[in-house]
Formats: C-alpha cells, structure tokens, sequence
C-alpha cells in the first residue's frame, strides 16, 4: 500500500480529487521540510492552487495538519480492528495489536514518520480534544474486545489504561528507531518477538520483578 492508497480509501471518488491532492503534497512537504517550517504557501505552490481552496476544505495549517493526523489514524485504526475481529483467544488479540501496528507503519512509512511528529502539535493544538475523543473511542473498543468471554481475566490485574502503552509500547520504540534510520531491521522481521514480549508484560501468568 502507498500514499495513494490510503488517500483513495479515505477519500474515494473524483469530487475528493483536490483534497487528496492537498494531502498529498502537504504529507511530502511536512516530512521533508517539517511542520513548523512549511507555510500554506508553499503547499499552495506544490497544488498548482489557490490558498482560498486550502483553507476552504481545513480553515488553516493547524487544521490541515490535524486532518492529515486523523487521516493516518482512522486508517491505522481500520487496520487494527479488522485484525482483532480475526483474533479468538486473549492472546491472539495482543499479537493482532502488535501486528496491525508493525504491519501499518511498514506498509504506510511517510504517514507513520507524520503522525509521529504531529503527535505532540495535535495534542497541544486546538484540535486536542477530538483528539482526546477519538483515543477514547480507539481505547473502548480494545476495552469491549477483552471484556468479551472473560478474556480480561486471563490478564494482570493492572489498570486498563495501562494496558495498550504495555502492548504497544515497544514496537512503537523499534519503529521509531526504524524509521529514522537507526536500525536496519523492518518491523516485519520482529513481529513474533515484540508480540511476544507484549503478551509478557501483560499475560496474568507471567510473573515479573518486584
């Protein structure tokens, strides 16, 4: 899957073709020059548009980079529910966790190396409680899943909102480490590993250090 794709599947159909395009060079722009440093008028130039069309379909750079954001985690949210509905056991649910989030930064890099450094924009930005809200509803929906058959029994006793920071937690580090270069090995390689260790840290009979 590339750029194209996620935006297609987004946002299908020729009226969306502007915003698509405007997400496009805004993504590329962004990674490459970064957020602070790139100006709607440097998107505007790369879209061959008007500043007027940009600002109608996201009001301003704060909003663009905000749409871009939720752009990436709707589909990064897509991918990892349609990999828990296949789960049946309590620990295949952690792995497809693990997985759908290795397998999407691997398959969506320039999206990932976005969403990584808009994060802390987002959330300091007028845009922070959707986004609040939208984790929200991300969190509830791994809360129904593991309440489903008992599966939350078969887990430490820890508070739940510990638990997708002990799931995710490390394969976030080593994909972070990957996308800037530090390390060579793709996130795919390790996926049994890092689930693995997910399931570790969390699994009722796995006893750690004190």
């Amino acid at each position: 899957m590339d750029t194209a794709d996620l935006l297609e599947r987004s946002y299908p159909g020729r009226r969306a073709e502007l915003k698509r395009d405007i997400f496009r060079k805004a993504l590329n722009l962004f990674n490459e020059q970064g957020i602070e440093a790139t100006t709607i008028e440097m998107i505007r130039a790369e879209c061959d548009t008007s500043v007027g069309a940009i600002y109608h379909h996201f009001g301003n750079k704060e909003g663009l980079v905000a749409a871009l954001f939720f752009t990436a985690l709707e589909d990064q949210t897509r991918l990892r529910d349609e990999y828990l509905d296949a789960g049946q056991t309590t620990e295949q649910g952690v792995q497809a966790l693990v997985f759908s989030y290795l397998d999407w930064v691997e398959r969506q890099p320039q999206w990932a190396r976005f969403q990584y450094h808009a994060r802390f924009a987002v959330t300091k930005g007028p845009f922070k409680d959707e986004l609040a809200e939208r984790n929200k509803m991300r969190n509830r929906r791994l809360r129904e899943w593991l309440g489903e058959s008992g599966r939350m029994g078969e887990l430490r006793d820890l508070p739940f909102e510990l638990l997708p920071s002990l799931i995710i937690g490390q394969a976030e580090s080593y994909c972070r480490a990957w996308l800037a270069g530090r390390v060579k090995g793709s996130p795919m390689e390790y996926r049994e590993v890092l689930a693995q260790a997910a399931w570790r840290s969390i699994c009722a009979d796995t006893a750690l250090p004190d």
